[in-house]
């Protein structure tokens, strides 16, 4: 790539979405932050700013829980640029703890986890899909999990037999089953879609808040995503799942073109867009 990159990361206010952050704005790259709460925006951008010597990046504020305001960030992330070589879909939420282990919905109706994880990414892709295209060779990087769980296309907003760690699994799948469905829709040469487990419990707010220990560190996932972001050897290299910075197999489902298909089409009605 001859031209700094620019990136837009959601949940880039915390953990891994910052960390990465700080990594690609050092990298000299353009960073795009998204966010819930405008005060940490602003704290996040300022301190990238004030470390690494760099313009200030743009800030985007929007709740991922509510799906017209997903469109409202898409719309602004296409109003502050031109071109967007990388997005990152980061943020999302735990199985429990600080959102609840009990089932919650959406602004929509839609159950928590599935809207926050899934429906909120798969969206935010849809609507930055023709610009991504136009700035070609472009990526799209999902933080997805181990943890994953067969969509019960019978009951995908889990009404019945809900635990939070079920709702995250399949939210989890649903992310990597997508990424998967859309490698195989547009051209590699175009843009490639790649999902990863990047560490396990690494020591974010989710997970310390959550179980009060970690396991892998911060740096561990850093390293796996920032390589989806920028490895040169990865040109091209669509539809794969990654643990860390090895390449592996996702729950079978991911892989069952028909599951795929069917999660395809639920997915653009969910999100009220037209089906192809």
């Amino acid at each position: 790539m001859t031209h700094a990159r620019i990136t837009l990361i959601t949940g880039a206010t915390d953990g891994l979405g910052r960390a990465l952050a700080h990594r690609l704005a050092a990298d000299g790259d353009t960073v795009l932050l998204h966010g819930r709460d405008q005060a940490r925006l602003d704290a996040t951008a300022d301190a990238i700013r004030a470390e690494h010597g760099v313009a200030r990046p743009a800030t985007f504020r929007a709740d991922l829980a509510e799906l017209a305001q997903v469109r409202e960030l898409a719309a602004a992330v296409r109003g502050a640029t031109d071109r967007l070589d990388v997005l990152v879909s980061n943020a999302g939420i735990g199985g429990g703890e600080p959102d609840g282990r009990d089932r919650r919905e959406s602004k929509d109706g839609y159950e928590l986890r599935f809207a926050v994880n899934y429906l909120a990414g798969f969206l935010l892709t849809q609507e930055l899909l023709p610009l991504l295209r136009a700035s070609a060779p472009a990526r799209v990087v999902n933080v997805a999990s181990l943890g994953q769980q067969d969509i019960d296309f019978n009951d995908v907003m889990l009404e019945h037999g809900y635990s939070g760690i079920r709702a995250y699994c399949q939210s989890k799948l649903a992310q990597i089953s997508s990424t998967v469905e859309l490698a195989e829709r547009v051209p590699a040469s175009e843009v490639t879609f790649n999902s990863l487990h990047p560490a396990t419990f690494m020591p974010t707010k989710m997970v310390l808040e959550e179980r009060g220990y970690s396991l892998d560190s911060l740096e561990t996932g850093l390293d796996a995503t920032w390589r989806l972001v920028t490895d040169p050897k990865l040109a091209g290299v669509s539809g794969r799942f990654y643990d860390q910075q090895q390449e592996a197999k996702a729950l079978g489902q991911a892989y069952d073109e028909k599951a795929r298909a069917e999660l395809y089409r639920l997915s653009l009605k969910l999100v009220g867009l037209p089906e192809e």
